[in-house]
């Protein structure tokens, strides 16, 4: 009975609940919280929140990935081959984020995973090769350190770990201890009778750079761009708030990123999701998972962190000011404004394509007024669809192996101070503005240059109608919000003309 009771749990995952999980999931109880009953942004927190609950329990058919060929991560030498064709491989239910070299590894860990040995945490037979890479490619590791001697032969701390991601069968391992190979050839083969699990599938739409863009879509078909055009000015609090972009990048950088980190890390400032999620799948996709978090829970907490600033920098005079109404707008003029601004931001900076082609395309289904059917489908089922599969692909990257490190820790209180700094330099931008100016500015509207559209433009409306409740600002504060979105866009294309190399 013992017997199989025993058995009855270990079919069971609660033996797979470690502390990490635990800590998620308050942090999913404190997303739900805020999605749920303060209805901070409930359409993407609910998803996220959702998506992390499946990333930290023992699923099967949920994240596991196809068996497919093995591809080399660096260029160097095979000083190991641990595969043998024939040889099956076994993941733990619960797959971890697994050592990148040797010297990451205990030696005993690393003698048995040799032998093919199972290890509870990898799994059985999931160290495939040990790889050399080349010394420009070791070059930023600092790495060489002292030699590590197992099963007779001689390792370096630098040497690269080659797992398996999927289980399956090892049908053919194409290389030879030696054997030089480059960056991304093949070098083994696994097959499975099993496909990938769900969310493998669904995430593409974040690898392959479909998602972002189709949210754009569907930003551009919601946003009226005409108080931008009616006020052209307003460009330069939504250019004033990418310092905040440039800001966090130079911090990011002294403390020990790299300038693809840095940048991924620095566009969380503007406060837009989907470009942060494009820019960082481009730059540094190893940490894809925390600024998505950052970019979204920051634009759910717009309420929460603008308003003290805003109130810090303002005076209570400053706050009251109100402007004048906005003159029309044809339907003409956001139909060329739209055309104008497709051609001279993707000829600017061609990187930033998608994001501003699939904008200005969808603002244009809305004011031709001859595209209704595709202007609703844009505006409610596409982006309705692609809310849910975006935020649950980014709940689902929530392990808490992966999450609770101090590198991603270092990246929130970043991506707070970028959020706070491009804020700032809305307000300061509109407050510089109104002493070469007649028509005065409510610095209000300057924390709108961030790109949360349009929760930020709403910020500004409440605390505007707080210091005076007959003041409406909230049309006045869509201008540097669309000047923002567009902005942030320019931005992260700046970064990966600069930045985004092979990798």
């Amino acid at each position: 009975m013992t017997e199989l009771l025993h058995q009855l749990y270990g079919n069971t995952g609660f033996g797979y609940i470690d502390w990490r999980m635990i800590v998620m999931w308050a942090v999913v109880v404190v997303l739900l919280y805020l999605a749920v009953y303060k209805k901070f942004e409930p359409l993407l927190l609910v998803p996220i929140a959702f998506g992390a609950i499946l990333a930290n329990l023992p699923t099967q058919g949920i994240v596991n990935k196809p068996a497919a060929l093995v591809r080399s991560p660096d260029t160097g030498q095979i000083v190991s081959v641990v595969a043998e064709a024939g040889q099956s491989v076994h993941l733990p239910a619960v797959v971890k984020v697994l050592p990148g070299t040797v010297g990451e590894l205990e030696t005993e860990s690393f003698e048995a995973l040799l032998q093919g040995e199972a290890i509870p945490k990898y799994g059985e037979g999931s160290l495939l090769f040990v790889l050399r890479p080349l010394p420009a490619e070791t070059a930023g590791d600092g790495a060489a350190g002292e030699t590590i001697t197992a099963n007779g032969q001689s390792f370096q701390p630098s040497d690269r770990l080659v797992w398996a991601e999927a289980e399956g069968r090892i049908v053919d391992s194409a290389v030879t201890e030696g054997q030089t190979v480059v960056k991304g050839q093949s070098i083994g083969e696994l097959h499975s009778e099993h496909t990938g699990g769900l969310f493998y599938y669904i995430q593409m739409g974040i690898l392959l750079e479909i998602f972002p863009p189709l949210i754009f879509l569907g930003v551009g078909a919601l946003t009226d761009f005409g108080p931008l055009i009616a006020n052209p000015r307003m460009l330069l609090l939504g250019a004033a708030a990418q310092f905040g972009v440039f800001g966090t990048f130079m911090g990011a950088q002294l403390l020990g990123f790299s300038s693809e980190a840095s940048g991924a890390i620095g566009i969380i400032g503007g406060a837009d999701g989907p470009t942060s999620i494009f820019l960082a799948n481009a730059l540094a996709p190893e940490l894809l998972a925390p600024i998505a978090v950052a970019a979204y829970s920051y634009m759910a907490l717009v309420p929460v962190i603008q308003p003290p600033i805003m109130r810090a920098l303002t005076t209570q005079s400053e706050r009251k000011i109100r402007m004048k109404s906005l003159r029309p707008v044809s339907r003409l003029e956001k139909l060329v404004f739209g055309v104008i601004v497709t051609v001279a931001c993707i000829l600017l900076v061609p990187p930033a394509s998608p994001l501003i082609g699939m904008l200005m395309f969808g603002n244009f289904l809305r004011e031709c007024k001859v595209t209704e059917r595709l202007n609703k489908s844009a505006q409610n089922e596409l982006i309705n669809i692609i809310t849910i599969f975006l935020g649950t692909s980014v709940g689902i990257t929530m392990t808490g192996d992966r999450f609770l490190r101090s590198e991603t820790l270092g990246i929130l209180v970043l991506g707070v101070a970028a959020f706070a700094l491009a804020t700032s330099c809305g307000i300061l931008m509109a407050k510089l503005m109104n002493l070469f100016s007649k028509n005065k500015i409510n610095p209000l509207i300057g924390s709108a240059g961030v790109s949360a559209v349009p929760m930020a433009a709403r910020v500004s409306q409440v605390e505007g109608q707080k210091a005076d409740p007959g003041n409406f600002l909230l049309m006045h504060a869509m201008g540097p919000n669309v000047a923002g979105v567009i902005g942030t866009a320019l931005v992260a294309g700046f970064f990966l003309t600069m930045f985004g190399g092979v990798h």
